[in-house]
């Protein structure tokens, strides 16, 4: 790492340390993931040092002939690998994104409906402590009791009620396909626009192996470190009819000087995610994810929807009499990362709610496949079967840093 364990040995050692609980752990958090050498390298360019409020043949200082290159070269990309009229590269994170669409399509107070935190969405859906919440009247909508699918039933009632300006489809804890054309059909109806935050299945939209809004959706927004495998940042997409205002809602609206760096490592991003392997990777994440989802409920945990589509599944551990805070905990003591999380009409707090999420795109980019999930699995249901045997997790404690030596971290070194 150059001078840095000179410079900063504090700093130089908590990265040795996460270095290493990379290493030796199974990542399955669903919003993360592993970039590659490449995309770390951009990222870690003398890039970081240039300024460059505006746009590419528009900036507000002068030297930005090179990043005006790299930012061109990241939109090109973001167009061939999914379409839309017009790409803005410069958000700094999902968040972010999600704000320049509403600041270009709403005026404060203006009535969206959204998916229920609770439910599957995200803080930028509305949640009343988001900004979203504070500034515009939310309404949620959810999943059904049976099914525990959108229902768009529900949908379809509140915008004829409601008549929100905008819609937002997407989610960041729902384990299936999200059908983008039915959400398109209400809001032409009631005189909406759509917009689709598919941040954590846009590697899967990339792929083809996910309905892809970009067609359907006034504004389509994403992160790029999620299915991606990008560095952490967002782009969105949007008509062009609507790409001025957008461009001035990111800047000056929202942010100053873009990262030009991150800008750098999402277009290496964009080009890995236009080889054909990348779509093999995506339909392996798929595949991981199934397989593990039916080793979990076949060992008596509850999946919510039964299962899963893409990437990610939500699982009950209260039939194992736990709640998710010491599932999540248990889980980390034996080197599997996985985080807590709300399942739909969920009777505990959120601060120990009754599910985990757990993601397969991370142990995919290290290689694993079908069998390793089986094993990971039976791992999972024995430990929260023994939360509180020190033995069993200290066994697999061992047994997990074993399985991961077998199989590197892309961009990191052992």
């Amino acid at each position: 790492m150059g001078d840095l364990g000179t410079v900063d040995p504090a700093i130089y050692q908590t990265i040795q340390a996460e270095k290493r609980r990379q290493i030796d752990g199974l990542e399955m958090i669903a919003s993360e993931n592993y970039t590659s050498a490449a995309v770390m390298e951009a990222v870690g360019s003398c890039l970081t040092n240039k300024y460059a409020e505006g746009y590419p043949g528009r900036r507000y200082y002068g030297g930005c002939e090179n990043v005006d290159v790299v930012e061109e070269l990241a939109i090109a990309r973001a167009k061939t690998l999914f379409g839309g009229e017009h790409v803005n590269v410069q958000p700094h994170s999902g968040s972010q994104a999600n704000q320049a669409v509403y600041l270009t399509a709403l005026a404060p107070g203006d009535v969206v409906l959204g998916l229920d935190l609770a439910h599957g969405g995200h803080l930028t859906h509305g949640m009343k402590l988001n900004i979203s919440g504070k500034l515009y009247a939310f309404v949620s909508y959810g999943v059904t009791r049976d099914s525990q699918r959108i229902d768009f039933d529900q949908v379809a009632r509140l915008a004829r009620e409601h008549r929100p300006k905008l819609i937002v489809a997407g989610a960041s804890a729902y384990p299936r396909e999200i059908p983008h054309g039915k959400f398109a059909e209400i809001a032409r109806e009631v005189g909406a626009r759509l917009f689709v935050d598919m941040a954590h299945y846009a590697g899967l939209v990339a792929a083809k192996l996910h309905d892809d809004p970009v067609p359907v959706a006034d504004f389509v927004t994403s992160t790029t470190h999620k299915t991606l495998r990008g560095p952490r940042a967002g782009i969105v997409i949007c008509r062009g009819e609507s790409a001025k205002d957008l461009d001035r809602s990111v800047f000056p609206g929202l942010q100053g000087g873009p990262l030009m760096h991150v800008i750098a490592g999402k277009a290496v991003c964009f080009a890995e995610a236009l080889r054909p392997e990348f779509r093999q990777y995506a339909r392996a994440v798929i595949d991981n994810a199934k397989v593990l989802a039916d080793c979990l409920s076949g060992g008596g945990l509850r999946l919510v929807s039964g299962g899963t589509d893409n990437h990610l599944m939500l699982v009950d551990v209260t039939p194992l009499g736990l709640g998710g805070k010491i599932a999540e905990a248990t889980l980390d003591h034996c080197g599997i990362t996985v985080n807590k999380n709300m399942i739909p009409y969920d009777e505990r707090k959120p601060a120990d709610p009754s599910g985990i999420r757990i993601g397969t795109p991370a142990l995919t980019t290290r290689g694993m496949g079908p069998d390793q999930m089986r094993q990971i699995g039976e791992w999972i249901l024995r430990a929260l079967r023994h939360p509180d045997d020190a033995s069993v997790i200290a066994g697999i404690r061992s047994a997990v840093r074993e399985l991961c030596a077998n199989f590197r971290v892309p961009g990191v070194s052992g």
